[in-house]
């Protein structure tokens, strides 16, 4: 065992059972004499000090063997070596302890012959073995069983972090790859506007360089990589779309998935403005209900049911990525819903626990 509450516990009733066999010898004693009370005090004392002593000196040398504790006939089969030291030891110290107060207090202790003592002690020592021996497993089982359950889940945190950083590592180059191939298809034919994209490029990279590893970030940064990216996409199709923000200023603090909501935007660019001839309105609100902050992308002209758009939508890299990273950092805590709205368009929420 180790200096824990619970050794600090046992070691408590421990000493409030010594004390509860020493006032319960003192009550019998004093039903049959009226004098000499120390009689009593002094063989209760003497045991406990003993039997103290002889776990003490079992849990020093028999520590060593606490790995044991997942095979327990091997560990018990080391405690076992033990018990005829207490057959031995016991009576010579306990009962010597007796002799010498008697004999300083000028009295004589009397008991039976010696091999009715060591039959008679021996038979207790043999049933306060088993049940020190049978507690001192349970504690250390309970103090396996916790470490155990620390190890796993310093394990799992391990892979989750592992497998955050593995998503975001997936996120951030498919995001550049997407903003590049944007700029790409302007180089040849609008200079000036694939330059001014370039910048907003290198403002929205500028960004993610300020977030690092972060897995959440405050609303206020993401909001900062989403809205770089709103500006690179608005350059491309300056014509064909319009994006209105409401967001909630008091919940700028409150931690987000860091670039949860920029797959989302480019899903309605890749699925829905890219297609349509007409321009397209995107509405992007951030608010709060109650406990939770909800995040809504949605637009006038998307469709689930489109050939192809539910399977593009609902399991595209940036989506199928972005549940993962929910559940890792929320499990159920969090949710993301696609929704398709009448007579057109598609909606996108999250709902997340408002964290500062």
């Amino acid at each position: 065992m180790r200096p824990t509450r619970t050794q600090t516990t046992i070691a408590i009733a421990w000493v409030l059972f010594w004390l509860l066999m020493v006032t319960t010898a003192v009550q019998d004693y004093l039903r049959d004499n009226d004098h000499g009370v120390w009689k009593p005090i002094l063989w209760e004392t003497s045991s406990a000090f003993t039997g103290t002593l002889l776990i003490v000196t079992q849990r020093y040398f028999t520590r060593r063997y606490d790995q044991l504790i997942s095979s327990p006939r091997d560990w018990f089969a080391r405690q076992l070596v033990w018990l005829p030291v207490y057959w031995v030891v016991f009576v010579p110290i306990a009962f010597g302890i007796r002799h010498a107060v008697y004999r300083l207090a000028g009295d004589t202790y009397s008991h039976q012959a010696w091999p009715q003592v060591f039959l008679y002690e021996d038979v207790k020592m043999t049933v306060y073995f088993f049940i020190f021996t049978t507690i001192a497993f349970g504690v250390l089982s309970f103090h396996a069983m916790l470490d155990e359950k620390l190890r796993v889940e310093r394990i799992n945190a391990s892979l989750r972090e592992a497998q955050l950083l593995r998503l975001s590592q997936q996120l951030q180059p498919h995001f550049l790859f997407n903003a590049l191939n944007t700029i790409s298809s302007l180089m040849h034919s609008d200079v000036a506007r694939a330059d001014a994209m370039l910048i907003q490029l290198a403002d929205v990279l500028r960004a993610t360089l300020d977030v690092g590893e972060q897995h959440q970030v405050p609303l206020e940064l993401e909001l900062r990589l989403l809205r770089g990216y709103a500006s690179l996409m608005s350059e491309r199709f300056a014509d064909r779309v319009h994006i209105a923000w409401h967001v909630d200023e008091s919940l700028l603090a409150c931690r987000v998935p860091v670039m949860s909501m920029q797959p989302l935007l480019e899903n309605i660019f890749k699925h829905t403005v890219e297609r349509r001839r007409q321009s397209t309105v995107i509405a992007i609100s951030i608010a709060r209900e109650d406990d939770v902050i909800v995040l809504r992308l949605e637009d006038d002209g998307g469709m689930l049911s489109a050939p192809g758009a539910a399977t593009a939508k609902a399991s595209g890299i940036g989506v199928r990525n972005l549940r993962e990273r929910l559940a890792a950092l929320y499990g159920t805590g969090a949710s993301f819903n696609l929704t398709q709205l009448a007579p057109a368009g598609v909606r996108a929420e999250m709902r997340l626990p408002c964290v500062s």
